[in-house]
């Protein structure tokens, strides 16, 4: 039976994990470890299991928000070059789930592949892109997966394809502790129309999202039919500060964290907005980020 002792080369005590998320806000891990191939991983899920250790994943950090206490058992990132292998093969494209999306799509691109272009400026890596079906307007990532491998908490390996690989909005059939590899299958197009179609998406986020600023990408769902953003701005919260955490004034289903700010400040953003716009038009937000 293995325990932790056996992974102190990849394991950090008590890191702080505000540096590994968007947002720059949060507490530490008890223990952070970054396995360095998929044999480790497995080892190390299956002693966290044994021991009964809790553990979550922490990807790119866009979609996450950790509180101030941080968090207790382990967090996992995969940063090795194992879990990052970007392929083309025809028309089919394979990625590692700790890929950036970001250069997971360039690589398709200049493959002369179409489709993942409709995700550009979503930030994140393409793991946490498949577990929470990302997308925009012009579509979502879950469109274009044929299948996709995973690693169960007891650190059994399966891939879902087919009736068990299903998409929603901004949600996914994948709940296993930990996606290891997504399967895309893309269309094939000319590169320059592809990137002028992508040019023009990312010319159009920029112009209403604050990618510049400390933020995570869109705090809650947009109920059916309406957009969060838009009930946010209506409830006259666009621009509303709290500590250093503020409801952005270019897109009210944005927070962004100035010097300062801590996880709190935005955890009473977050309640603020939600009461406000069910008092006045009757609607639930649902948080589309994870709240460690």
């Amino acid at each position: 039976m293995s325990s932790l002792a056996d992974f102190k080369e990849v394991t950090r005590r008590d890191e702080p994990l505000a540096e590994y998320t968007w947002l720059k806000l949060g507490g530490p891990a008890q223990y952070l470890i970054e396995p360095r191939d998929q044999d480790e991983l497995v080892r190390l899920i299956v002693a966290c299991r044994q021991s009964e250790i809790p553990v979550r994943l922490l990807g790119g950090g866009s979609n996450v928000l950790v509180r101030d206490e941080g968090v207790s058992g382990v967090v996992i990132r995969l940063t090795a070059d194992a879990f990052k292998q970007v392929s083309v093969a025809g028309t089919t494209a394979r990625a590692g789930s700790a890929a950036l999306l970001s250069q997971f799509i360039s690589h398709s691109v200049k493959a002369g592949l179409a489709g993942l272009e409709t995700l550009a400026g979503i930030p994140g890596t393409v793991g946490g892109a498949l577990r929470g079906n990302a997308g925009g307007r012009s579509g979502d990532i879950g469109q274009f997966a044929t299948a996709v491998r995973v690693l169960t908490a007891a650190g059994e390996e399966f891939t879902r394809t087919g009736d068990a690989l299903s998409f929603g909005y901004r949600t996914s059939s994948i709940n296993e502790l930990c996606i290891l590899e997504g399967t895309f299958e893309l269309m094939r197009d000319d590169p320059d129309e592809i990137v002028r179609r992508m040019r023009k998406l990312w010319i159009m986020k920029k112009a209403t999202q604050p990618l510049s600023f400390q933020s995570a990408g869109c705090i809650f769902r947009n109920p059916r039919g309406i957009a969060a953003g838009a009930l946010i701005e209506q409830a006259g919260l666009k621009g509303t500060s709290i500590g250093g955490a503020e409801i952005s004034d270019r897109h009210a289903n944005f927070i962004v964290s100035h010097p300062g700010a801590a996880s709190d400040d935005v955890l009473r953003l977050i309640d603020l907005a939600r009461s406000k716009v069910a008092e006045q038009f009757g609607v639930e937000l649902e948080l589309e980020i994870e709240i460690w």
